[in-house]
């Protein structure tokens, strides 16, 4: 079985973000930069494919230079081959970036496609769903659990308040949710093998896709207001101090 998986490298969640001058970006000096985690589930998953079934695993990013970082993370895990696209300096949304993955992957002749449901940087959810939309072939999102069999993939997806199971012909595309598997960490052999492996590197003109103007682009950036210290409420007993709180719970914060 072929696999592709799309993967994107983010900040790493615990970073410190700052907005950079002009409000519309973040500063990026001094940032960890990491695979995204549910990326880390799609490579996982696409690794335990092919070992239940053969195959080869080729993980896909679009970025800047940088990005290489995370496609070698992949290789180490187990990843066969990586395919960078070059933006060139383009600021792509998620449509935008759909687009250009959508042209490449179809050069291929991939049975499946697997993305992580969300980047953590944006949280736009687009980038999985445009592909497979955009490639004509059928899509399951949030995914938790899998079946390839028979030419056919057999998913469970969360949906609100439950699960529901869902079955299509390949190829097609599924994007991860926590819970579908525990991604590896890759062994010291596996990263050492990977500094040697080839990386496809490609420019944006080359993929010939025109991906067109961003639909989405951002205007300003603001961070979240901090929030106040907490209050101890004080009292001679537990019962004073449960009236306490309710006054002010009451009158002060006027939720009750």
């Amino acid at each position: 079985m072929e696999i592709a998986v799309l993967l994107k490298q983010v900040p790493a969640t615990e970073s410190l973000i700052e907005i950079a001058d002009g409000g519309a970006a973040i500063k990026t000096d001094g940032i960890n930069w990491v695979m995204n985690p549910y990326d880390e589930l799609a490579v996982e998953e696409a690794l335990q494919i092919r070992a239940a079934g053969g195959g080869t695993v080729t993980v896909f990013s679009l970025g800047p230079e940088k990005a290489v970082e995370a496609l070698r993370t992949a290789l180490a895990m187990g990843a066969d081959t990586a395919v960078r696209i070059d933006p060139q300096g383009n600021s792509l949304d998620g449509l935008a970036t759909a687009k250009v993955l959508a042209g490449e992957l179809k050069k291929g002749a991939y049975d499946l496609i697997i993305a992580g449901h969300r980047a953590v940087d944006d949280d736009n959810f687009q980038v999985g769903p445009a592909v497979a939309e955009l490639m004509g072939i059928p899509h399951i999102s949030m995914v938790i659990r899998q079946e390839v069999t028979d030419g056919k993939i057999r998913c469970t997806r969360t949906i609100d308040g439950g699960t529901l199971v869902l079955e299509t012909a390949l190829p097609a595309l599924i994007t991860t949710q926590r819970g579908l598997n525990e991604p590896r960490y890759a062994s010291l052999p596996g990263i050492m093998k990977a500094k040697k492996k080839p990386i496809d590197t490609r420019a944006l003109s080359e993929t010939g896709t025109n991906p067109g103007e961003p639909k989405v682009r951002t205007i300003a950036m603001r961070l979240p207001p901090q929030r106040k210290g907490g209050r101890i409420i004080e009292g001679d007993s537990a019962a004073a101090k449960a009236a306490a709180l309710v006054k002010a719970l009451r009158e002060e914060a006027k939720v009750i």
